[in-house]
């Protein structure tokens, strides 16, 4: 179970990242969703593991939203005039040594490139979001990834086809 953990956690994070915006929401769902795992399904075979895995995170994900949303309602009227919430935006995997030696206009580009691909995706909407990341970086089948997202292989595709369309609209300068 613990090399299964390792294997997932940074890309359980950039997913929940993703869908919060903040390092501690996202590290505070990652760290739920493996305990739940753990917890309530530690004595299931090691290849259901991935999907009860991402169905958790996506359940937990929806969680925060809808703790977010009723938070929210409550912050309009709590906000004191004239000030801001803070906004820790730093990124805790961006801190990690890069052991491959690159010019700086190499490195220049390729954190260019992250941040415009970043960006966009965390602009899609949030199935279009869910199905890019869990079939296309998560490397899920569309029959795991529909059973993650709780709908059909169908609508898999059409959600990852549409998050590819918008993609390739927003990234066009980067293609080239």
């Amino acid at each position: 179970m613990e090399s299964f953990l390792e294997s997932v956690q940074r890309r359980a994070f950039r997913i929940a990242h993703f869908a919060t915006g903040t390092d501690e929401d996202a590290l505070d769902i990652v760290q739920e969703s493996m305990l739940a795992l753990v917890r309530r399904y530690g004595a299931k075979p090691e290849k259901q593991r991935k999907v009860l895995f991402y169905k958790i995170l996506r359940n937990k994900i929806r969680d925060w939203h809808r703790r977010q949303a009723v938070r929210n309602r409550w912050r309009i009227w709590l906000k004191p005039k004239n000030s801001e919430f803070a906004d820790d935006t730093s990124d805790p995997l961006g801190n990690v040594p890069d052991n491959f030696s690159k010019t700086p206009v190499e490195q220049l580009i390729m954190e260019d490139t992250v941040n415009a691909v970043d960006t966009a995706v965390r602009k899609l909407p949030a199935r279009q979001q869910q199905a890019f990341l869990l079939w296309a970086w998560e490397d899920l089948s569309v029959a795991e990834t529909a059973a993650v997202m709780s709908c059909s292989e169908g609508s898999v595709k059409t959600h990852y086809a549409r998050a590819i369309q918008k993609l390739r609209q927003m990234l066009g300068d980067l293609q080239a």
